[in-house]
């Protein structure tokens, strides 16, 4: 390639010049090529270690004049040819031209232009990049494509420079880190390591430190342990490998892939070193971080954030921390942890100034909301760039309210009045929970409140006695709490909102917390009418999911009053369908049904379906799938965690299996299936103010309290009994709502049942005891339980894929196994670099094990041209193609696993007469193709008739060597047996003769058999399918040590063979048979220009003619006698 000119002091220490003229010089790596000794060994060490330019391009042309000592790199290439093509130019074009000058200065002045010229020419039709990469990684890209053979398709995210362990000898290299793999390339003094690892392949990674290996990253695969360091920054190397990981599990979870962020903004200084995807990868861990700490949309981005503190009215104080800044929120967080967060929607936002600056208060700026709150921010460090992105942010909110649903309800959450909530207000009358949508909404009215408020006696507090008193109290501490801290979305969360929540939330203040807490509250105010229309598009639409939610509409808490009601049940199935309909991913997940029920009792099903979209996508992701990985992802968490804070009992617990037991259905649920509904529901409160880290205190506090017992167990269901056991006496004695009997208390009985736990007693022990969990320390657990339960997925469907081949398979379990992971490997490959039908091959994890990986016929080829024994060299391709076609037997171009081992194991495993067969079959359709033989209809009817079609002499190749005597035997007893059989049948319908139950027993067992396909089943080869079947043969034997004579007998046998078909087919046109089977396909005719000794016509071609090897087919419509493989024209 032609580099822009660049000064070169040393031209000659590495370098050794091939070809020289009075102005260029052409030189060659030391090292490169043949030979290169001692020196070229401590060169190619320089190059790795020094990260040099030379690796890739190990040629140069220099330019240089007579007296000058600075030479100028004016072209570079990676191979001899591509450095020749260059010099070659300069020598035709420049080199006359520069004799002309008399300065040196001018030819340097015209080299450098002319070279500049030709540059900007071959960029001018490239396409204009978005975000180009430095120059410096464009050049470590290009290394890494040519020495690990990557294709354009796969991007470098980063490389580091850091040494690989192998054995207790650290190696010196490089780390590069693409998209789709990580790999290491280090050369010393001649030892050369190179390493691929592909990221959905790793099974653990860890940063640790040990005497052996000091501060070191450890990935693991299925088959290796890899160890590195001496890294320049280990912490941002991990954390980058931790991410693309991340990626790859997310891509084997549900396929999806890695796509750049193209409206990430271009910094306005491109940092040498960073690629546009590694900024591209930073910002989405930002984002990422920024949407789970402040509950925000998953589409919500990250514009940027700065240090400044914030005016605490509640307590006179200036806080310390940091300001994020998104186009639809202003967030804020303390430094020190539940000091003070706050969100601002900016919906909500009415005036944002500057105000005055002062010695106390430098760079305040001061934001007024709809709610009449002012926040006052300070120690602003760019206040008027900040005011200026806010104002820009304003101007695109929409200047009209977001639907009148909002409207109706703001009051409960922008006010301040303590007496209103959501699930206090009725729904407007635009709103999508007034009207009746469908035939479900026909059949009972829509919910447009929470179901406790319908369903539960009206009880005035003060004749509830003690527990009306401390509802009271709480209803009058959180209206408190509104007053000093604000309500509603821009409320200031502190340490005293947490104590609140683990008080106990009030009832009539319920469903407001949650959707505040969650976040639901955003997404519901922004996408107004969203439910409405999702009642109304899946209403009438059956699915699995819509039969599996009918199947436990049921089972949803029928202990309620409220479901056991039309009303309630079928708010639930609109709730539930609607969701299935929005996410067909997740579609429908046991455990939802309960959870949402509880939902439904505290809110509208508009809000109870945006609190259930907060809690599958958001706050629990994975839990709901077909899989349940997000939940066997933190049960692993919950068995480190018990590791960590309960080793004496982690031991017995593992014995007796119970965690594996327990914690799904707790974690599922938030124990709203093992625990009293009015306790679990306190967890629940917790849950949405604290997330997962509560589920885990509370799991950790049980096992914790029930300890003695549990170390005394000795089997898993003694242990399970007594847990159950301590889970229906949690208690709540502060709640007003009148008890419901526990489904799993009233199945269980005991001569003596446990004291009650208080469920607030409960939760002071999980916070007091297990209160050091941060969620920053779950999600790092997190990543590392996917790693391990993503791949113990995988081998668990690989092991259910293999058992579901069939036993005649000839392949062992290993060998099935390996072929599996290469089939995967190939079917993700098209996932990394594109496919030309990148949406059918997409895997789709809802279907059966066996079809979630298929490959299209061009990654088919590509193992073909690896796997067959049966190389045809040229040719290959097209064989390869004529087995897929032959293999894709559902016509939907594409192969599963099943099918492709079958074809090979017929090529491997078949004896001699299964894999001619095979071979057979590969010259007949569906395997040829239209376009390979324009005329084989005979041959198609066997593979799209029915087997059971009346037989006909075409269906036997037999027919050709038979005796004419032979046949019409054959043919004379089929057609007596037929004619018994017709008789027979005839006779039962009228009553002449009992019935034969033997006969249909045995015309019952031969349906039944499996029928194996015989020769005889066959259909007939014309003319032009077995020419293509000899090119074939020509190209299979080719470069064999015998191949003139394998030539020879080919060519000796298909002569033979065609003279006998001549023969058989004079037979087949004697009088007296009939016309229907005299009557051959007009291709089967044989050729008027037959030659007279075929035997001389299919002769060897000469052991240097490239044209008999060739594996190209005969193009329909083209005469015989054209044809260029070498073959003779029959």
């Amino acid at each position: 390639m032609w580099l822009g000119p660049e000064e070169v002091l040393v031209a000659n220490a590495l370098w050794v010049t091939e070809r020289a003229n009075p102005f260029f010089v052409l030189q060659r790596r030391r090292g490169h090529g043949k030979g290169g000794g001692l020196t070229g060994l401590l060169v190619g060490t320089l190059d790795v270690v020094l990260d040099s330019s030379a690796r890739v391009a190990p040629y140069r042309i220099l330019h240089q004049t007579q007296d000058s000592q600075v030479y100028w790199t004016v072209a570079c290439g990676s191979s001899r040819k591509e450095i020749t093509k260059h010099w070659e130019w300069l020598e035709n074009n420049l080199l006359q031209t520069l004799s002309i000058f008399d300065n040196e200065e001018d030819i340097t002045t015209f080299v450098k232009g002319k070279i500049h010229g030709i540059i900007a020419e071959e960029n001018k039709n490239l396409q204009p990049q978005g975000d180009e990469d430095p120059g410096k990684f464009k050049e470590a890209e290009l290394k890494m494509r040519k020495q690990f053979g990557m294709p354009e398709g796969e991007k470098l995210v980063n490389y580091y420079s850091c040494s690989y362990w192998k054995g207790h000898v650290p190696r010196q290299g490089w780390l590069y880190l693409t998209v789709n793999h990580l790999c290491f390339y280090s050369f010393l003094l001649g030892k050369e390591v190179s390493l691929v690892v592909r990221w959905v392949d790793v099974t653990r990674l860890e940063k640790n430190a040990t005497l052996l290996f000091p501060e070191s990253i450890r990935v693991d695969t299925r088959d290796q342990e890899l160890f590195f360091s001496m890294f320049l920054n280990i912490t941002e190397t991990f954390k980058l490998m931790e991410q693309l990981a991340n990626l790859a599990m997310r891509q084997l979870l549900d396929s999806e892939g890695f796509l750049e962020d193209k409206a990430l903004p271009r910094p306005p200084q491109p940092h040498k070193k960073i690629s546009a995807l590694k900024r591209d990868l930073d910002a989405r861990a930002k984002n990422e971080c920024y949407q789970a700490t402040f509950r925000l949309p998953r589409d919500e981005r990250l514009d940027g954030h700065t240090g400044c503190t914030l005016w605490t009215p509640f307590n006179k104080v200036h806080i310390p921390g940091q300001m994020f800044i998104s186009s639809n929120y202003i967030c804020f967080a303390s430094k020190e942890e539940d000091a003070c967060h706050l969100i601002i929607p900016l919906r909500e936002v009415t005036i944002v100034e500057k105000a005055d600056s002062s010695g106390v208060l430098p760079s305040p700026l001061s934001i007024s909301t709809k709610s009449k709150m002012t926040f006052l921010f300070a120690n602003l460090k760019d206040r008027d760039f900040l005011v200026q992105r806010i104002s820009d942010f304003l101007q695109k909110m929409p200047s009209k309210q977001p639907g009148s649903s909002r409207a109706a309800r703001k009051t409960s959450i922008a006010d301040p009045a303590p007496e209103s909530s959501p699930a206090t207000q009725p729904s407007s009358p635009t709103s999508p929970l007034g009207g009746h949508q469908g035939a479900c909404a026909q059949e009972a009215p829509t919910a447009s409140q929470g179901l406790l408020k319908l369903f539960q006696r009206s009880t005035p507090m003060e004749d509830l006695g003690a527990k009306g008193a401390k509802e009271k109290m709480k209803e009058e501490s959180w209206n408190i709490h509104f007053f000093e801290f604000g309500r509603g979305m821009c409320m200031y969360r502190t340490a005293r909102t947490r104590e609140l929540v683990l008080k106990g939330i009030p009832e009539s203040l319920r469903g407001e917390l949650w959707l505040l807490f969650s976040g639901a509250w955003n997404e519901m105010v922004t996408h107004p009418g969203y439910y409405a229309e999702l009642v109304e598009k899946s209403t009438g639409k059956y699915s699995l999911a819509t039969e599996e939610i009918e199947r436990d509409l049921h089972r949803s808490m029928p202990e309620h009053p409220a479901f056991q009601n039309e009303l309630g049940i079928a708010a639930l199935r609109r709730v539930l369908t609607a969701y299935a309909f929005r996410n067909p991913t997740i579609g429908y997940c046991q455990a939802m049904n309960i959870v949402t029920s509880v939902l439904l009792l505290y809110g509208s099903e508009e809000e109870a379906f945006w609190l259930l979209v907060a809690l599958c996508e958001r706050m629990l992701p994975d839990y709901y799938n077909t899989r349940v990985v997000g939940a066997l992802v933190d049960q692993g968490i919950f068995e480190e965690l018990t590791r960590d804070f309960l080793p004496q009992l982690s031991e017995k617990m593992q014995d007796l299996g119970v965690i594996s037991s327990i914690s799904l259905s707790w974690f599922l649920t938030l124990f709203l299936s093992v625990m009293p509904f009015e306790s679990a529901v306190v967890i629940v409160d917790c849950f949405f103010y604290e997330g997962i880290k509560v589920i885990l205190q509370v799991a950790l506090a049980i096992l914790d309290a029930n300890m003695e017992q549990l170390l005394g167990c000795s089997d898993e269901g003694e242990a399970m009994t007594v847990l159950g056991r301590y889970l229906d006496n949690v208690v709540n004695k502060q709640s007003v709502s009148p008890p419901i009997p526990h489904l799993h208390a009233l199945l269980t009985s005991g001569d003596k049942p446990p004291e009650e736990v208080d469920i607030f007693d409960l939760l002071k022990v999980s916070y007091e005891k297990f209160s050091s969990l941060r969620a920053e320390d779950i999600e790092q657990m997190r990543f590392k339980q996917r790693l391990k339960v993503i791949q113990s997925l995988e081998d668990t469907a690989k092991r259910s894929v293999v058992r579901a081949i069939p036993g005649d398979i000839g392949f062992s379990i290993e060998e099935l196994e390996d072929l599996y992971m290469v089939f995967k490997a190939k079917h993700l490959a098209s996932q990394y670099w594109g496919s030309s039908r990148p949406a059918a091959v997409r895997r789709d994890p809802s279907l059966p094990y066996l079809e979630q990986y298929r490959i299209d016929v061009n990654q088919f080829q590509e193992l073909f041209a690896s796997l067959t024994p049966w190389a045809c060299g040229s040719h290959t391709p097209v064989l390869a193609g004529r087995m897929f076609r032959l293999l894709d037997e559902n016509k939907d171009s594409l192969i599963n696993f099943k099918e492709f081992v079958t074809g090979m194991s017929g090529m491997y495993h078949g004896d001699l007469t299964e894999k001619l067969k095979v071979l057979y079959k590969l010259h007949l359709p569906p395997a040829l193709s239209p376009e390979e033989a324009e005329s084989a209809l005979e041959a198609t009817h066997y593979f799209t008739e029915d087997s059971s079609s009346e037989a006909s002499p075409l269906t036997s190749d037999l027919d050709l060597f038979l005796p004419w005597e032979a046949q019409e035997a054959l043919q004379q007893d089929e057609r007596e047996g037929a004619r018994n059989e017709d008789v027979q049948e005839k006779r039962e319908e009228k009553g002449t003769s009992p019935p034969d139950y033997r006969h249909y027993l045995r015309m019952w067992a031969k349906e039944k058999e499996v029928q194996k396909e015989t020769i005889k089943d066959l259909p007939k080869m014309n003319q032009e399918q077995f020419i293509e079947l000899c090119k074939t043969l020509y190209n299979m034997f080719s470069e064999d040590p015998m191949e003139q004579d394998l030539y020879h007998a080919i060519a000796t046998v298909a002569s033979l063979l065609l003279r006998i078909g001549e023969v058989g087919k004079r037979f087949s046109a004697r009088p007296g048979r009939k016309p229907r089977d005299i009557a051959p396909e007009e291709d089967e005719l044989p050729a008027p220009d037959l030659p007279q000794n075929p035997a001389r016509e299919l002769q060897p071609p000469a052991a240097g003619d490239p044209q008999a090897k060739a594996g190209g087919d005969t193009h329909p419509g083209k005469a015989p006698q054209e044809s260029q493989h070498g073959l003779p024209a029959v």
